[in-house]
């Protein structure tokens, strides 16, 4: 058995985390170094670490992540904001657990970065 992730283990609740939303299929916390005002990380409880993404049997889950974002939005009283998910280390993925991460309370440029 491969070792758990970092998301993993916040989402099992083995490691702290200001957890702000949780459901059956998800979990979302701050991140620990926030790129905007709001910054939550959604988190799928079944770890997709393949460096290929997803496959069609995770799509319902994947849709499932935006589905969260809307509504943790609104929980954070967010109108507008930018969702982001990065795959692969030179798109600027550092956890191989995908994620989705909700940014907002400024303007944001682009392109991002």
């Amino acid at each position: 058995m491969s070792e758990k992730t970092l998301f993993q283990k916040i989402a099992d609740k083995e490691l702290p985390s200001d957890m702000v939303y949780e459901d059956d299929r998800c979990v979302a916390f701050r991140d620990i170094n926030p790129a905007a005002p709001t910054h939550v990380l959604i988190v799928p409880r079944k770890p997709i670490t393949r460096p290929d993404l997803i496959e069609e049997e995770d799509e319902a889950l994947v849709g499932h992540l935006f589905t969260a974002a809307r509504r943790i939005a609104a929980q954070e009283g967010l109108t507008d904001y930018r969702l982001v998910m990065n795959n692969g280390a030179d798109a600027g993925q550092s956890v191989f657990h995908i994620h989705l991460h909700i940014l907002g309370g400024r303007p944001m440029a682009w392109p991002p970065g």
